[in-house]
């Protein structure tokens, strides 16, 4: 993959590309759960800066001098996972955001809806997609870094569903926890019990 995907490049595009993605809405909504039924009005739809502490954004959107002068390519260019080894990150607050596990308690317990790329991790004897990390933009966890664990969801669908291509995004909608899963592929910080699924279209 190119240097299109590293995280250290896209710390103001990729901002864009989640507002984008947050404000686009699709139809109604109604779910039924073991809780009640909810519709759409009750899931907070929700951009993925907004999952990041104050800091952690500030600290992404402002990236020291030093990156400017680090050429496409190069091996300080490949920055490594979080689960992997990203050195010690004391004293640069930039890449201590990048594998960021603080998170926005407010979230915990939160019924919302959100738009990314699945990531899967399990499948049911349909092959459709029951256990999966959710991500801000596509590739990641995949060929490249993953972006921090406060920018990843772990989710659970219990009805599972299809997913033809790793290049579909999908809208989420469900319960929020601020509970941290770590697995080979990557870190997580927010998890959630998905309620809804559906094909995100502009």
């Amino acid at each position: 993959m190119n240097g299109d995907f590293r995280f250290a490049r896209l710390a103001l595009p990729v901002g864009s590309v989640w507002l984008y993605m947050a404000l686009c809405m699709v139809g109604p909504l109604a779910i039924a759960d073991n809780d009640g039924v909810f519709e759409k009005e009750d899931f907070r739809t929700v951009e993925w800066t907004e999952l990041m502490p104050e800091a952690d954004l500030d600290a992404l959107m402002n990236p020291p001098d030093y990156l400017s002068e680090i050429e496409d390519g190069a091996e300080e260019d490949m920055l490594k996972s979080p689960i992997r080894g990203a050195g010690d990150p004391a004293g640069d607050r930039y890449q201590q955001a990048l594998t960021s596990t603080e998170v926005r308690p407010e979230f915990d317990g939160q019924l919302i809806r959100i738009p990314g790329f699945v990531v899967p991790l399990d499948f049911d004897e349909r092959q459709r997609v029951t256990r999966f990390f959710l991500v801000p933009f596509f590739g990641a966890c995949i060929h490249v870094p993953p972006p921090p664990p406060n920018q990843i969801i772990y989710a659970e669908s219990a009805e599972g569903f299809d997913q033809a291509s790793l290049y579909d995004a999908f809208w989420l909608s469900g319960r929020m926890s601020t509970a941290m899963t770590e697995n080979d592929m990557a870190v997580s910080a927010y998890a959630m019990k998905v309620m809804a699924v559906e094909v995100y279209r502009e």
